[in-house]
């Protein structure tokens, strides 16, 4: 019986693998993340000790639920994103906060980086902008926010997710600048 069991598994495995994996890929930006949520169906498969009628259904369901679980714990971008260039090094931007130092080229560089970031601010769309700044400057949780606008935090997510990239491209702009790159 167990051994009939693992040969089934094994064949659902090699029939569906490839539609599967197209299926989630579709969805999911990461390759490794679409293989870990692929194999997380199959583990879920496995464990199953109820009959499943219609096994393509189900497992095309599992992977879209296992899809949206993955989204829904995905971190949303802080502002310290900003202070990151695309091989996660710190800019320095954070120590012109936190510098104890107040001299006037410190105090310069802060005002050229809040005349920067506002300009960049005032470049995106309105939703974006206002997620950010609820979110980011003023501390307003998602669901608040969410609450008060009736988008989904999804939604507000993604509007945030694209704010950050634009104003991260911003202050890339004026940090090479400022180093003369």
């Amino acid at each position: 019986m167990a051994e009939n069991r693992k040969r089934n598994i094994t064949e659902v495995i090699n029939t569906y693998s490839r539609r599967l994996l197209g299926f989630i890929r579709k969805r999911v930006d990461n390759p490794s993340d679409a293989e870990d949520i692929l194999q997380d169906v199959f583990y879920q498969l496995v464990d199953n000790t109820q009959p499943i009628e219609q096994l393509t259904g189900w497992l095309f369901t599992v992977a879209r639920n296992k899809i949206t679980d993955k989204q829904r714990k995905r971190k949303p971008d802080l502002l310290e994103d900003l202070f990151a260039n695309e091989d996660g090094e710190d800019w320095g931007w954070a120590e012109l906060f936190f510098d104890e130092k107040d001299n006037p080229e410190t105090a310069y560089l802060r005002n050229l980086f809040w005349e920067t970031l506002n300009s960049a601010l005032n470049e995106l769309p309105a939703e974006q902008k206002t997620v950010f700044v609820l979110n980011e400057l003023e501390g307003v949780p998602f669901k608040d926010i969410a609450a008060q606008t009736g988008e989904t935090v999804n939604t507000l997510l993604s509007r945030k997710r694209y704010a950050v990239l634009h104003l991260r491209k911003r202050l890339q702009v004026l940090h090479d600048e400022l180093l003369n790159y």
